[in-house]
């Protein structure tokens, strides 16, 4: 077992790059790691008590979710803030596919489906009353995991692969931390699966529209600070 002696960190020998990735996820998710700057790898080593190995191999991890960027004789940094401009963007994309993928996977919901999304959105609501800032990228994980099944059973893998290739979770999450943010959306959740429970696709389009279009406003704080 390597200790971080500085943060007191445990990483398990088995499954090492895992837990480095887990480690420095955190650390992006809540700005630990700030936006855009630089990642070393040598300081990581000293800071994690571990070989280059394991943290190469989750760095690439995170360059493949958006989250890390590498450049040729610079090295590893932190993703850049996403701009306004592109958060609109995003929103619009998402507000243009989410809620017709909402109804699909209304019209397609399968009882297995609809008990995995109650089992993702029973522990974001268990993370989503402990205030930490800990179980903020856990829950940022479990959002994403949340729409990629609902996108899944929705049946357009085009949709799917494009909106998971934005990695829109992640990047939305490292904007602000707030309890409303969590609190707002396990609500809205309930509206989306109560459409899914009943297969009702008018219903289920309205919840994710008024969910995501929620989710813009709160996040547009962000850049209002």
């Amino acid at each position: 077992m390597a200790i971080d002696r500085a943060k007191g960190v445990a990483l398990r020998a088995k499954g090492l790059a895992d837990e480095v990735y887990d480690v420095l996820f955190k650390k992006l998710l809540l700005l630990e790691i700030p936006a855009g700057s630089r990642i070393t790898v040598d300081n990581l080593v000293r800071e994690l008590g571990v070989s280059q190995t394991p943290i190469r191999e989750a760095l690439g991890r995170l360059e493949g979710e958006g989250l890390v960027v590498k450049a040729h004789f610079v090295g590893y940094s932190a993703a850049p803030q996403i701009s306004r401009q592109k958060f609109g963007e995003l929103y619009e994309l998402r507000l243009l596919l989410e809620p017709f993928s909402a109804r699909q996977a209304a019209l397609n919901m399968t009882s297995e489906t609809l008990s995995s999304l109650r089992r993702i959105e029973l522990e974001m609501s268990e993370l989503g009353n402990n205030k930490r800032q800990a179980r903020y990228s856990s829950f940022a994980r479990l959002d994403a995991a949340f729409h990629d099944e609902m996108l899944a059973v929705a049946g357009n893998e085009l949709i799917r692969e494009t909106l998971a290739h934005l990695h829109t979770h992640f990047h939305i999450f490292r904007l602000i931390f707030r309890s409303n943010v969590t609190e707002d959306a396990i609500n809205e959740h309930a509206a989306i699966l109560s459409a899914f429970d009943n297969k009702d696709g008018d219903a289920a389009e309205i919840a994710m529209q008024v969910h995501i279009a929620r989710s813009r406003e709160r996040l547009l704080q962000a850049f209002q600070e």
